[in-house]
């Protein structure tokens, strides 16, 4: 509880003690009715005078009509018809429903904020022979920067010494902690749980991912979801004419009363429950609300959402389109299968490594990663055929690696291979010694996450890659997706997209991490970007970001996103019932003041209440 709060809730308590201090002296004292008023006003005035000068400024700037002013006029009103004790009573009551309702708000507020208080302070920083903290905005980048035990990370590096683990919690919601050494990224926001590290700096701190992160969430509540902003356009229609219900309901049926005097008072207490019970607080306040703890939920989860509309389409999800590279698979190449007659795998895959070993083309990378522990021997003749391949002298050896076309151009026999992947073909002294299959591993989970994904009603899955037809078909079966298009280029995907959104019964998802996805990830009604592996482009042009690059989060965010419309739902519907049956009851006469205000305060704390529950994942 806040400083504020406090004294807001000693104020409620004052007057309430007023209130009964009143009460007992107008019971056993015979005053005049003035006498009555003026004690009735002190603890009215101690709790309702901020509603009051509210209700003022509002009418000085042309925005009356809000729930201030129709407690004002309805408390108001009261006193004018005599009813001193009901008046105090509803502005003591109306306050304290404020105050739970503040208190329930700041709680999920503070909730969310804690979620998202990954932005460190500070740097220790390498500046000639000492190390000095400085703020994070200050370090630029190539410097060093000191990592102790527990120290969270304050900028995106790669680690030049040292060892240990990272709790990346905070920005992918996953719990088992990360092992980095010499030559492993690291991202700010994570904590560094053991081993002293150093880094060097690959990103200034307002492009880091803290930065990033941080900024999506803080500017998620500009992007209002489509039932928010209905919902804010209706009260603004809404309350003029419940006013306008109130001022008829107190002067026309009195007209057909035998006194109309007589009657006036009756119909006037009707009309000034009918405006209390009116205000469409609740709506306006917890649709809002479910909304952000609905982002503030997801975000806790690794689940970045950028804004309400996003969480709302993404509840509609029944398509979901996919890339291939860095989504469904790992992103990175590894050698699977290593054939070979007249070599052992490990003698063959020295030879293409030695070959390799000064490339740094993706297939050289996965080959000198096979053999991270071997000793490789002199190579010369180191040769280079574009596209194809290369050729070098090996411990005396000739040797040639590269795709069919390299051996057909030097008229080499060989036998194709046609498992999934990459085939690297080697020959020695021109002979054909065997062939080495490099593959982007399928994702352990990716076939789970899909079979997952189906089981929250996405009817459709489709694979869109640039990659060849054998490569896509393999991946295709291997998850479990219904369809497949192969060899796209990024306008290719764009046009696929296109004509499946035409398809689509509500809203298509797009999952990609690439630059080149960034434009489908655009036209999709929600593109969901990996936050890991993912480009910076495909990051920016995304709705969502999965921050640990999981395909199984897909799932958990269709269910939060539904879970959190279906509260919004529950939130909009028990309002309008519970204020229109207690309308129709005040109209009719059977209504009073309190009544009004449960059916305004109460409602609405209800509501906020149940749109707290949007923080608790399920």
């Amino acid at each position: 509880m806040s400083r504020k709060q406090k004294r807001e809730l000693w104020r409620i308590l004052s007057a309430a003690g007023a209130l009964v201090v009143v009460v007992l002296l107008t019971h056993w004292l015979e005053w005049p009715w003035w006498a009555d008023l003026l004690c009735y006003l002190l603890p009215y005035a101690m709790v309702g005078w901020d509603v009051l000068r509210d209700a003022g400024r509002g009418v000085i700037n042309g925005q009356m009509l809000d729930e201030n002013f129709l407690m004002g006029i309805a408390t108001i009103g009261a006193f004018a018809l005599g009813e001193y004790t009901e008046a105090v009573f509803v502005m003591l009551f109306y306050q304290t429903g404020e105050w739970f309702q503040r208190l329930a708000v700041g709680k999920s507020r503070r909730s969310i904020a804690a979620l998202m208080d990954i932005r460190p302070d500070s740097a220790t920083v390498q500046r000639g022979e000492e190390w000095i903290e400085v703020s994070p905005d200050e370090v630029a980048v190539g410097e060093i920067i000191r990592l102790q035990a527990g120290e969270r990370v304050p900028l995106d590096g790669v680690v030049v010494s040292g060892e240990s683990t990272l709790d990346t919690a905070a920005l992918t919601g996953e719990a088992m902690p990360r092992a980095v050494a010499v030559g492993d990224g690291v991202i700010s926001g994570c904590i560094n749980q053991s081993g002293l590290l150093t880094v060097r700096v690959t990103q200034p701190f307002g492009e880091s991912t803290v930065s990033k992160i941080l900024a999506l969430v803080e500017n998620a509540s500009e992007r209002k979801a489509k039932s928010e902003t209905i919902i804010t356009r209706f009260a603004r229609v809404y309350t003029p004419i419940v006013v306008a219900a109130a001022v008829l309901l107190a002067f026309i049926p009195p007209i057909f009363a035998k006194h109309y005097l007589a009657a006036f008072p009756d119909w006037l207490g009707r009309a000034l429950n009918f405006l209390v019970v009116s205000c469409p607080c609740a709506l306006v306040i917890s649709v809002p609300l479910s909304f952000f703890g609905g982002i503030g939920g997801a975000s806790k989860q690794g689940i970045l959402v950028k804004g309400g509309n996003f969480l709302e389409s993404l509840s509609k999800v029944d398509t979901a389109v996919f890339d291939k590279t860095g989504t469904l698979t790992t992103g990175s190449f590894d050698v699977v299968s290593v054939k070979s007659e007249a070599f052992s795998e490990s003698e063959l895959l020295l030879l293409a490594v030695s070959a390799e070993q000064h490339s740094s083309h993706p297939v050289a990378s996965a080959l000198k990663k096979a053999c991270a522990d071997a000793v490789f021997p002199e190579i010369s003749d180191v040769f280079e055929f574009s596209g194809r391949g290369i050729s070098a002298t090996v411990s005396d050896k000739a040797v040639l690696v590269g795709n069919q076309k390299l051996l057909l151009e030097k008229q080499i026999p060989f036998t194709p291979e046609t498992d999934f992947g990459t085939q690297l073909y080697v020959a020695v002294d021109g002979q054909y010694a065997g062939c080495i299959t490099i593959a982007d591993r399928i994702k352990p989970n990716a076939a789970s996450a899909i079979a997952d994904l189906k089981t929250t009603g996405v009817r459709r899955t489709v694979l869109l890659t640039g990659d060849r037809t054998e490569t896509a078909e393999a991946v295709a079966t291997a998850v479990g997706v219904d369809d497949y298009y192969a060899e796209l280029l990024p306008a290719d995907k764009v046009d696929h997209v296109e004509r499946i959104l035409a398809d689509s019964r509500r809203a298509v998802m797009f999952v990609g991490d690439g630059i080149n996805d960034a434009p489908v990830l655009t036209r999709a009604d929600i593109g969901v970007a990996m936050g890991a592996l993912g480009a910076d482009a495909a990051i920016e042009a995304a709705d969502v970001v999965l921050m640990d690059d999981d395909p199984a989060k897909l799932a958990l965010a269709v269910r939060l996103a539904r879970r959190t419309m279906r509260i919004v739902r529950q939130n909009i519907v028990f309002s309008l019932a519970v204020k229109i049956g207690v309308m129709l009851v005040s109209a009719i006469g059977f209504g009073n003041l309190y009544a009004a205000v449960f059916a305004d305060v109460g409602v609405c704390l209800i509501a906020i209440l149940n749109a707290s529950r949007t923080l608790k994942i399920q």
